[in-house]
């Protein structure tokens, strides 16, 4: 897509565009993804006379990282009267989020789910005037079986499903009675925190017919193996969605009417900041008097403070002057996000009704959504974690659709591997056993005069927008409080920022 006319972009070697949009001149209907395109490209013709900051190389703060997390950073410093400049290692913002076109249609690469119970991303939504929408409500399910997938109805799966859910969660409100504050009982999450899902599952003792109907969301959600996830991680979100199997399905319902894209450019035209896409970091050195940044092109920016937006399996690949505290390097070499994780948005034919498909574990499909009609037939929406699917092979993908949905004809695809993905190394956030415990609250703390902004360290939703946006939130007070400006933050972030 063209990105020629895009606002606020200035390129890593030294091209700028027009400034963003002023403060208060984003309406809702520019906020839509045809109204402002996407992603924010990284060409322009012509070049412009840099600013005095500019040409110092020195601003009050840098954020590292596009995501939502460091756009909510940005706009917030902004408003705490700091002029940011904004780094980001890709071609487009959004992080982990990415909105596409397929098959004409708008299409998620990345987060996509949306719900009231997550109120800052509400919030975001409403300050925008950005509406949300369901996708095609599934006629049937598609469930394993001890002879291969069959089809159940909707009833069936959330009476019986539901119930090995309820089962697998029980006492979580016991030990998350605050899930916005995970450690609230610290005493109680100790007696479970060292569990993985296997080993939650194990306890249960269920019959393989059972635990099938349950297993592929614990591996799937864990990246392939319900080995690597931590029994706690999958409890909190349970128990953040409201301990229920009715607002467990209800919180992965949503998505955003024009596109989660369209959310992030709005937020980053309210940080009226300049932008360098094409920009990896590659080393972070707190002089503690200020804070130099040094791109793979070598360039130089210096600040007197820096929010570091990327995610933690990430914070490895960037050289960390003095080196990172040990609970920041211990996370980033143990991984936080999912490294086995696979979309895909696969346009079909042949497809008669809306179905969603669940797998077991070592299924190539954790999930299989119809998302909405065509006029040629369906786009679905598929996770696949491990076993892996090889996602440049169609062969290979549409051998995995025949076992669950023999009727779809593949048409043509469109793939995202965010584990091979080298500025995220893996897709949502998903603690492994014991992180919880070792992790928080000290990796939410800042480094000297760096601050940390990543869903992948939140107290609340983490691997989600939500968790992006109170990580955003925390890490801008943090900055502001070390360049010296004054402010808390929005009063809306506050229930998402509760320590711990």
């Amino acid at each position: 897509m063209s990105t020629d006319n895009q606002p606020g972009i200035r390129r890593a070697d030294g091209f700028t565009r027009r400034r963003l949009l002023k403060v208060g001149g984003l309406t809702a209907a520019a906020a839509a993804i045809g109204a402002i395109p996407a992603p924010f490209g990284s060409t322009d013709a012509h070049a412009t006379e840099a600013s005095g900051a500019e040409a110092r190389g020195c601003y009050d703060a840098i954020v590292v990282g596009l995501g939502f997390a460091g756009a909510i950073a940005a706009r917030e410093l902004r408003a705490k009267g700091l002029n940011p400049l904004l780094l980001e290692a890709r071609g487009r913002v959004g992080g982990r989020t990415w909105t596409d076109t397929f098959a004409n249609q708008p299409v998620e690469m990345g987060g996509q789910f949306v719900d009231e119970s997550q109120p800052l991303i509400t919030a975001e939504l409403n300050r925008y005037g950005i509406a949300t929408a369901h996708g095609l409500l599934p006629a049937h399910a598609v469930m394993p079986t001890p002879d291969g997938p069959a089809p159940f109805s909707l009833a069936e799966l959330q009476t019986r499903q539901g119930a090995l859910l309820e089962k697998l969660f029980e006492g979580s409100k016991t030990f998350f009675p605050d899930p916005y504050n995970p450690l609230a009982r610290r005493d109680l999450v100790r007696e479970v925190d060292g569990l993985s899902l296997r080993n939650r599952l194990d306890q249960l003792n269920l019959s393989a017919a059972d635990e099938s109907w349950i297993n592929g969301i614990t591996a799937g959600q864990s990246g392939g193996s319900s080995t690597y996830g931590s029994y706690t991680a999958l409890a909190q979100w349970w128990s953040l969605a409201g301990w229920s199997t009715d607002t467990w399905y209800r919180a992965q319902s949503k998505r955003v009417s024009t596109g989660m894209s369209s959310v992030i450019r709005a937020i980053l035209a309210d940080a009226r900041a300049e932008i360098r896409l094409n920009a990896p970091v590659t080393s972070i050195t707190d002089t503690g008097t200020s804070v130099r940044v040094v791109t793979s092109a070598g360039q130089a920016f210096t600040a007197r403070t820096v929010v570091v937006a990327v995610p933690v399996n990430v914070w490895k690949t960037i050289t960390f002057n003095p080196g990172l505290p040990a609970v920041h390097s211990t996370a980033t070499q143990q991984g936080v996000g999912v490294a086995n994780s696979r979309k895909l948005w696969l346009h079909v034919r042949g497809m008669t009704e809306a179905k969603v498909v669940s797998g077991a574990e070592g299924d190539p499909f954790m999930t299989v959504l119809s998302h909405s009609e065509t006029p040629e037939g369906q786009l679905l929406m598929a996770l696949n974690s491990k076993p892996a699917i090889n996602v440049s092979n169609r062969a290979e993908i549409e051998a995995a659709l025949r076992t669950v949905l023999p009727e779809a004809q593949l048409i043509d695809y469109r793939a995202q591997d965010w584990g091979a993905e080298r500025y995220s190394l893996g897709g949502w956030a998903l603690r492994r056993p014991g992180q919880l415990l070792a992790q928080l609250p000290a990796i939410q703390r800042p480094h000297g005069r760096i601050a940390f902004a990543t869903s992948d360290i939140a107290s609340g939703w983490v691997g989600f927008v939500e968790g992006a946006i109170e990580a955003g939130f925390r890490a801008a007070d943090q900055a502001a409080g070390i360049a010296g400006a004054a402010g808390t933050g929005s009063a809306q972030a506050q229930r998402g920022l509760s320590t711990v």
